[in-house]
């Protein structure tokens, strides 16, 4: 019986082999057009995400523009003990920290609370107004809304130029280093907090409508439905999000900062 096993196992093994070919010819016959269609996206991906990688080589060596990489002396870790000897770099590394805990404390919950008060507008006409609205900050260049920001709460902005005319104390919030940050992340919010109600209103859309119902005929009112039904409702979207973000921690805009 082993050896007649063994024997018919023999037989089968090149006709599973070539049974198991022909299907992978028949999937990637099959799924031929998605390929193609997703490799201009993974040539860029590859050519400007993973062949760049290449260069953090530099980070080890002396560069000098006029040799070259390749013919610039190697010199292991002293950037990074140079780097990490300097105060400058762990001040502008807790600066950056602090923004990106500012922009996620203040940014999501903006963008959250917008979301539901968009899906709890009952006519269609009124929300679609109102969401394109707050969209379109988002098609806004940095350029201006950096400047809209100044001439509204600069030095000789509107709000300073109406209070100095009517004989009230001005202020200049563009130019303060104590609230630099605060002004930073709510010119992040007024940007794109608009845009990031996109996939929580598509999130609230998902929940069921007879949770609120069944809250409804228990006793709960508005605020127990949003702590009970839509908050968990939307919690895996709002646990998403955030890991990206915390994924751009160290990047947290330098467009707006440096205008």
């Amino acid at each position: 019986m082993t050896a007649r096993r063994r024997d018919s196992l023999a037989s089968a093994s090149p006709r599973r082999l070539a049974s198991s070919g022909a299907s992978r010819r028949d999937r990637l016959r099959r799924d031929l057009a998605l390929l193609i269609m997703a490799a201009p996206g993974l040539l860029l991906l590859l050519l400007f995400h993973y062949i760049p990688l290449l260069g953090n080589v530099v980070a080890f060596k002396d560069y000098l523009p006029y040799v070259g990489l390749v013919d610039s002396p190697w010199i292991g870790l002293r950037n990074f003990t140079d780097l990490f000897a300097d105060p400058d770099f762990w001040n502008a590394l807790l600066n950056t920290l602090e923004i990106t805990l500012l922009q996620v404390v203040l940014f999501f919950p903006a963008a959250i609370g917008l979301a539901i008060l968009l899906h709890g507008v009952l006519r269609s006409w009124l929300r679609r107004l109102i969401q394109n609205i707050v969209y379109l900050p988002h098609f806004i260049s940095w350029v201006i809304v950096i400047v809209l920001f100044q001439q509204t709460l600069g030095g000789a902005g509107m709000i300073n130029s109406f209070a100095r005319s009517h004989g009230l104390a001005t202020f200049d919030i563009m130019t303060s280093p104590h609230l630099f940050k605060l002004l930073v992340t709510a010119e992040a919010i007024w940007k794109d907090a608009g845009w990031g109600t996109i996939i929580f209103l598509a999130a609230l859309a998902a929940i069921d409508v007879q949770l609120y119902e069944s809250a409804a005929v228990d006793g709960a009112g508005r605020r127990r439905q949003l702590w009970h039904v839509t908050l968990p409702g939307i919690r895996p979207v709002i646990v998403l999000l955030l890991v990206l973000r915390l994924g751009e921690a160290l990047s947290v805009g330098f467009e707006p900062i440096i205008l």
